[in-house]
């Protein structure tokens, strides 16, 4: 049963989109819980270490893996494959070879290099610190061997429409992290934590080994490369969206060792806020993005251009109903979600205060403004890597990224200095009776840089694709701002009708307690979601109806 569900294949990129989301909603349910068992486990100078500890092993996963595997390996793979599966399986078996011998040489230089790399990612650290961040850095290095093979396994799984095991791997990497906080950490103490991640890692490529293995594709490490036309167009690819994504690492580098001189428990609270901001970028533009890119390569392969057309505006119409309203959901709501999902104390431990709440919720509602583009990019950036052009996206990366980087020490710095904009920005965001909210600029600066890289990558795909016309599908983006105006107006109207009535219909439900604020929260965000989709449905969109369609497809999931 369970190798039947693993090998089975989406038929539509929809279809294939609803199953990464719904996957990635359980993805990110385990990831709440892992955040909260870290937000209220560790001490704020003990959370610091353990999400700087990730930055470097990062930064090699996001060099190697996001930058080189997924933009480069899927196209030239696809095009063997049209051709011959024979040559297909020979290209699978070089590239993993090289990548396997790449991920453990880099590794095994980078936990040499430890102590020394500390010292450049997180300066603001006492010493104790950076010894605590050195050490887990190091066990953490085997993770992105781990993860580096399961994404060559992931790129078939794409291919091949196998998206059920493709969507399961985050579940799995989520639950070992778990194990590692509740198990791993009493034992071990904070490497621990990092057991958990390796463990993580492991079921991450293992759930996807099944289904690619059963369909032909064996691992094996063979020192005779076979396809080395293949290994050159892959490589050829692979280099500027390398420099890329090792642009984009650097720049969560110089982020972390920015927030590592500030307030303790900064570098606790941007990640936590990122880590909410980056749930609705994986269920909707990373779960569409992900879905549509094998087809968008296999039309481009097939030149078939007016498919590849129709395709991308339908998807990006898609992306765009979902992400407007709930931009606004977010940041009406982000005080109630960050109380939830951080503030509940699920098990013992209360190292999640007011303050940390209140600044958590601020930077999450700042990073809202610019969610559209976040969910947008991924979307846009895999249609140039379809067309195989990973040059321009590089071009737009390194902008954004120097942008981002610049504005961060200069929103920091304007916060931290009392004049118009702190003042502004402490009464917008309601936070008068805090000290110190320079954390701030850093959520801040990713916002308009992120928004800035989307509106590059929209004009410099329209410079690509001639025919590509935006503006005829304006009247329906702006039907859904209008919709999503009016229902996150509805959402506010709601918050505040039942922040005064629940708690007199009982004390058990006032909005101080999780019953009350949960209620608060669900009713609120359930009236926002009809009115929007009624709405919508008003005014003749067609969304409405496909995700209908779509949900009644889940119960054929498991038969």
């Amino acid at each position: 049963m369970i190798r039947k569900i693993l090998s089975s294949k989406t038929q539509t990129i929809s279809f294939a989109a609803l199953i990464i989301s719904i996957s990635s909603f359980f993805s990110f349910f385990l990831g709440a819980l892992r955040d909260n068992l870290l937000a209220n486990h560790l001490p704020n100078q003990l959370a610091d270490v353990y999400w700087a500890a990730f930055r470097v092993p990062d930064f090699i996963y996001g060099i190697l893996i996001t930058g080189g595997i997924t933009a480069a390996f899927l196209p030239v793979f696809s095009s063997y494959f049209h051709k011959s599966q024979d040559s297909a399986k020979r290209l699978f078996k070089d590239i993993f070879t090289i990548f396997f011998i790449a991920l453990v040489f880099l590794a095994a230089i980078f936990f040499f290099l430890a102590p020394f790399l500390v010292n450049l990612t997180v300066p603001g650290f006492s010493q104790a610190q950076k010894q605590e961040t050195a050490n887990l850095m190091r066990i953490m290095f085997l993770s992105p061997v781990l993860l580096g093979l399961s994404a060559i396994f992931s790129s078939v799984l794409q291919y091949l429409n196998f998206f059920y095991a493709f969507s399961l791997a985050p579940i799995f990497y989520n639950t070992g992290i778990l194990v590692g906080i509740l198990v791993f950490y009493p034992i071990f103490g904070l490497p621990g934590l990092a057991m958990g991640v390796i463990l993580g890692a492991l079921m991450h490529l293992l759930i996807q080994m099944i289904p690619a293995m059963k369909a032909g594709f064996i691992p094996a490490v063979s020192f005779s490369l076979k396809e080395k036309e293949g290994l050159f167009k892959i490589s050829k690819l692979m280099v500027p969206r390398v420099i890329s994504s090792a642009a984009f690492q650097i720049n969560l580098i110089i982020t972390t060792a920015i927030a590592s001189t500030l307030t303790a428990g900064s570098i606790k609270i941007f990640n936590l806020s990122n880590n909410l901001y980056c749930v609705p970028v994986g269920l909707i533009g990373l779960s569409f993005a992900t879905a549509v890119f094998p087809t968008l390569s296999k039309s481009f392969v097939s030149d078939q251009k007016e498919k590849f057309l129709e395709i991308f505006s339908n998807i990006l119409s898609k992306i765009i109903f979902f992400i407007l309203p709930l931009s606004g959901f977010i940041f009406i709501l982000r005080a109630q979600i960050t109380r939830l999902i951080y503030g509940t104390q699920i098990a013992s431990g209360n190292y999640f205060g007011w303050w940390e709440t209140r600044l958590t919720a601020s930077s999450l509602g700042v990073l809202s403004l610019s969610l559209f583009a976040a969910c947008l990019i991924p979307f846009l950036a895999r249609a140039f890597f379809a067309l195989h052009n990973t040059k321009t996206p590089l071009k737009i990366a390194l902008f954004s990224i120097a942008l981002n980087v610049g504005l961060s020490f200069l929103f920091v710095w304007l916060l931290k200095t009392s004049g118009v904009f702190q003042n502004f920005s402490i009464s917008f965001l309601k936070l008068k009776d805090l000290t110190d909210v320079s954390v701030l600029g850093l959520s801040l600066a990713l916002s308009i840089s992120t928004i800035f890289q989307f509106i590059f990558l929209l004009i410099g795909l329209k410079l690509k694709l001639k025919s590509l016309s935006i503006l005829k599908y304006k009247n329906n983006f702006l039907k859904m701002f209008f919709a999503s105006l009016i229902a996150s107006l509805a959402v506010y109207f709601c918050l505040k009708l039942t922040g005064s009535v629940l708690p007199e219909l009982s004390s058990a439900l006032a909005t101080n307690k999780v019953i009350g604020l949960l209620l608060q929260t669900t009713v609120s965000g359930i009236l926002g979601v009809i009115a929007y989709l009624f709405l919508c449905f008003s005014m003749g969109l067609k969304e409405p109806k496909l995700i209908w369609k779509h949900l009644c497809k889940i119960k054929f999931l498991i038969s």
